[in-house]
């Protein structure tokens, strides 16, 4: 599976449990961390648990399992770590706090459309 296919995948499992502010930074080239980070922003801790639990098992049920995740004990922060695409899925104050979205300004945004997922004007 290719990345593009694995982020389709994660993009609906996150869209499925109504996750806001959804953005795709394309990382590939200026970092070698992996090729795509995803930010999300869930209304509260169980949202955020819920989108991480059906991004595990919509993984799981493709053959693919993280590589590392955390933070799922207070779910302010989710990290998840799938190789070439890293998750984050924060609550409103931490998103706002640690500023993913301005640290990695030069990343281009990949168009959500074309996933499937509509954005909120």
């Amino acid at each position: 599976m290719t990345s593009k296919e694995t982020l389709k995948h994660i993009l609906k499992a996150i869209d499925l449990k109504h996750g806001k502010d959804i953005e795709v930074l394309d990382i590939n080239g200026i970092s070698p961390l992996g090729d795509y980070f995803v930010i999300a922003t869930g209304s509260s801790p169980a949202q955020i648990k819920a989108m991480s639990d059906e991004i595990e098992d919509i993984m799981t049920q493709n053959g693919i399992e993280p590589k590392k995740v955390d933070g799922k004990e207070t779910c302010l922060w989710v990290l998840m770590d799938y190789r070439d695409i890293i998750i984050h899925l924060f609550n409103k104050e931490s998103r706002d706090f640690y500023s993913l979205d301005k640290v990695w300004q030069d990343a281009p945004r990949l168009d959500l459309s074309e996933f499937g997922i509509k954005t909120e004007e």
